[in-house]
């Protein structure tokens, strides 16, 4: 498939398929919003932390106007202290301003700015996540990965994204492109182990 790299376009999910046994990344769902051949990075989209959003905001004296009970999300292992703000657009009741946070798709927004959190935070949309940390890849990784099946490929599904039910993300994710979870094969940690010595 030499033509892969050419066609993986960002934004797009991740499925990880089966036999990725990372702890990070195994039955999860990225959001890739970049890739290109110097590198890739995204958001898993349904490792929920067991950190309140209000107990951040809280610790950064900042009001949250949410649920009680919003999670942080894990979004994955590269630098899990900086935290990032996903949101669709179209829900939000405050002016950010034209040079406000990024559009990262249609309708999709992400910021790193502590200001644009403030202003979220008071009334969150619908369609909100605070992730921490991202998944990144370096040249050519990701495609590699790919390749060797490791990953397939979904359209963008804001739905899915910001599913209310994490658990069942991955699931519903490999249905929407046809593929139904309980045909693939089981994979455990021992399958990586080599017993032939």
């Amino acid at each position: 498939m030499p033509g892969l790299a050419a066609d993986l376009r960002a934004p797009v999910l991740l499925l990880a398929m089966p036999q990725v046994t990372d702890p990070y990344f195994h039955r999860c769902v990225v959001l890739l919003l970049h890739h290109d051949s110097e590198g890739s990075f995204g958001f898993v989209v349904n490792r929920p932390t067991e950190i309140r959003v209000a107990e951040i905001l809280e610790g950064m004296e900042l009001a949250w106007g949410g649920e009680e009970s919003t999670m942080a999300y894990l979004g994955g292992p590269v630098q899990p202290q900086l935290g990032t703000v996903l949101y669709a657009d179209q829900e939000v009741g405050v002016d950010l301003g034209e040079d406000g946070p990024q559009e990262v798709a249609p309708g999709l927004r992400m910021s790193h700015h502590v200001a644009d959190l403030e202003a979220l935070a008071v009334e969150p949309p619908p369609s909100f996540r605070l992730v921490l940390g991202y998944a990144g890849w370096g040249a050519g990784q990701l495609v590699q990965e790919i390749l060797r099946n490791d990953w397939l490929t979904a359209p963008l599904d804001r739905a899915l994204v910001f599913s209310g039910e994490p658990e069942d993300t991955w699931d519903r994710a490999l249905r929407s492109v046809g593929v139904d979870p309980e045909t693939l094969p089981a994979w455990t940690a021992s399958d990586d182990i080599d017993t032939s010595n």
